[in-house]
């Protein structure tokens, strides 16, 4: 019996001048280049994901404050995985095992099921298609509630974007947000929504600009749609090449971190990429009853299956 690799099985897809690489521990996008220049931040197929990297966010993307939270009358603990500032992160999928249901040369389907468990007692199957075309490669996300009673949810991405081979300080963002939740710094738990302008150097991008040495972990909504209903961000760099991840009216939200590490410069991965997350709900969702805007938490009915999407194209 042959060891898969730490990250899981791979699946290569190549198709319209694309390959990428799927892992199937977390659903997770480990690879992806265009006409041989990364689109993402990649990692080895044999090494345990970096963190949170290009993987699948459910049942909740982002943070759960203290990992509490209540639902239906019912106060509910949910396991601290982010132990340095005491939240629960990025839900419960990110690290389960997603088997392949659907195989072709340009399109792979993977499915898992989140398990009744502490904190969460609701059975989810969530099932992902990675698709490569001409005009970039797709995800969309499918959630069913095998359970009788109505269960929470939320889902996101959280691939690490690469405008080119120059430092991410020197790339142009094109970030189409109106407002931004601020947070306090030291564990990011969410303050309130507000204007852009509320910091405008830092935070607004609706005009495309530089990067330059601004530190970003924020989550932003009020998103500029074309008139198909897409929101897109942009990335590019001096030389002209760039990456855009798109997505619909099922996710109002998109997190954006610079990906600065608590030890700077020196330590490895910082800077690396800009994570652009599309996401279905705004961090800490699961207690939408604390914030004074629509956190957009979703609950699926017993039976019902809700969707999400999003692309990711060369510019």
């Amino acid at each position: 019996m042959t060891t898969p690799p730490r990250s899981g099985t791979q699946y290569l897809l190549t198709a319209g001048g694309y390959e990428a690489t799927i892992a199937s521990v977390g659903a997770t996008l480990r690879r992806l280049v265009h006409v041989g220049r990364d689109l993402i931040v990649p990692f080895d197929s044999d090494a345990v994901r970096p963190a949170y990297r290009g993987a699948l966010l459910a049942p909740w993307p982002n943070r759960i404050v203290d990992g509490n939270y209540a639902f239906a009358g019912v106060e509910r603990q949910v396991a601290l995985t982010e132990p340095e500032r005491g939240h629960a992160l990025h839900g419960l999928a990110a690290w389960l095992d997603f088997g392949a249901v659907g195989r072709e040369p340009d399109r792979v389907t993977v499915a898992a099921t989140i398990v009744p468990q502490q904190g969460y007692p609701w059975r989810v199957r969530v099932e992902t298609t990675f698709a490569l075309g001409a005009d970039g490669l797709s995800q969309i996300v499918r959630a069913t509630n095998e359970c009788a009673e109505v269960a929470p949810f939320g889902t996101g991405s959280h691939p690490y974007l690469v405008a080119g081979a120059g430092p991410l300080d020197d790339w142009t963002l094109s970030l189409p947000a109106s407002r931004v939740i601020g947070v306090a710094e030291e564990r990011l738990s969410p303050s309130g929504l507000g204007p852009v302008e509320v910091d405008a150097h830092r935070f607004d991008f609706r005009v495309p600009r530089r990067l330059g040495p601004v530190q970003i972990d924020h989550a932003f909504t009020d998103l500029h749609r074309d008139a198909s209903g897409t929101a897109a961000v942009r990335l590019t760099d001096p030389a002209g090449t760039g990456v855009e991840v798109s997505w619909g009216s099922t996710c109002p939200w998109v997190q954006i971190h610079t990906a600065d590490l608590p030890a700077g410069p020196s330590g490895p991965g910082h800077r690396i990429g800009l994570a652009v997350e599309p996401m279905t709900c705004a961090p800490d969702a699961f207690n939408s009853s604390r914030y004074d805007y629509d956190t957009g938490l979703l609950t699926i009915e017993p039976g019902q299956t809700i969707t999400a999407s999003w692309r990711i194209a060369a510019l």
